[in-house]
């Protein structure tokens, strides 16, 4: 089966390959331990994942953002990223450079043995959450992500409610993340993110700040599932079939740097699981000096990046365009600098 081509289905709406702008998030993954082992978890990550990352690692980070005040962001992944002994250390050297953190929570963390106080640590530096939670009913999370997860999900976002997140006018924000099942894009996301406030609310008087909805990607675990499902290749056309144009002038791989937890450097998360490194001379965190060397360099894409154009799109922060590709103009494309025929 010949399946369609990234950089030529960028070509054909008018796009000149994507190039990278400015960076102004700085996306690290400080290692693949994890307290769960979801079946859609692109990372692979696991209670028996050793990788982690770095002193030195982390020691460069911190540098990385006193000399260059235009990353904005620090976002923390993982595994779970609360496990690594560099994270605290991380949050509190950010947030004294004035940097906002994000902590890309699974929620089921905030139990596990030494954990105790990170949630009141989060509280105290007013680190935005991102948390996972793929449905606001018990047995499509367990069915997901393992027995007991949603009981244990809710009795965190209960606790930091208690803390002051998603409380109205507060600094401490609170989103969550939807993504689907299986093999299917997620619904629209302002109308699931009402579903979610009504549930959340009436069943167990939780509030959150946003919902955001992200495709599954097919790598790693997720694509070993589809694989052994038979789905493989119909997921791969539904992502290709429903490339939105509209989406490509927002992709995240144009504004963020992700740094691996053994220091490599990628376009975007993805990338760096599938080991996909910048396409240019800078392969790694030590290399790295100046960030304005990654300016207008070229972005390696590949199959899966379709997961990130497909319908209304997908990013780490939730949709970027319309899913009805009728409304991509060619104002979308002019916006990347192409001439549209």
């Amino acid at each position: 089966m010949n399946r369609p081509v990234f950089s030529s289905t960028l070509a054909s709406h008018g796009f000149p390959p994507l190039r990278s702008g400015q960076k102004r998030i700085l996306q690290v993954n400080l290692g693949r331990k994890c307290d769960l082992a979801c079946q859609h978890c692109h990372v692979e990550a696991g209670p028996a994942r050793t990788e982690t990352l770095s002193p030195a690692a982390a020691d460069r980070i911190l540098a990385l953002l006193a000399a260059h005040p235009q990353l904005i962001t620090l976002d923390l992944t993982g595994g779970a990223p609360e496990l690594s002994r560099e994270f605290r250390r991380l949050v509190t050297g950010a947030r004294r450079l004035g940097r906002e953190v994000i902590d890309r929570c699974n929620l089921t963390v905030l139990h596990e043995p030494g954990q105790e106080d990170t949630a009141q640590f989060l509280a105290v530096h007013d680190v935005r959450i991102v948390a996972s939670l793929p449905c606001y009913t018990l047995e499509n999370v367990d069915a997901q992500r393992g027995r007991g997860v949603f009981d244990r999900s809710i009795e965190s976002l209960k606790t930091l409610n208690a803390l002051g997140y998603a409380e109205p006018g507060s600094n401490r924000f609170l989103d969550l993340v939807y993504n689907p099942l299986g093999a299917s894009l997620p619904p629209a996301q302002a109308e699931l993110e009402a579903r979610y406030r009504a549930e959340l609310q009436s069943l167990f008087g939780i509030r959150f700040n946003r919902l955001f909805t992200i495709t599954n990607m097919p790598i790693k675990r997720f694509a070993h599932s589809l694989e052994r499902d038979g789905q493989h290749e119909t997921y791969m056309s539904l992502l290709a079939d429903a490339f939105n144009p509209a989406t490509v002038p927002g992709l995240m791989c144009r504004d963020t740097l992700s740094v691996g937890w053994n220091g490599t450097l990628h376009d975007c998360d993805f990338n760096q699981m599938l080991e996909l490194p910048l396409p240019g001379p800078i392969r790694g965190l030590f290399e790295l000096d100046d960030l304005g060397a990654l300016d207008d360099a070229p972005i390696a894409t590949a199959a899966h990046c379709f997961g990130c154009t497909a319908g209304a799109g997908s990013s780490c922060g939730g949709t970027l365009a319309p899913s009805d590709r009728e409304t991509a103009s060619a104002a979308a494309a002019e916006s990347l600098g192409a001439e549209v025929s």
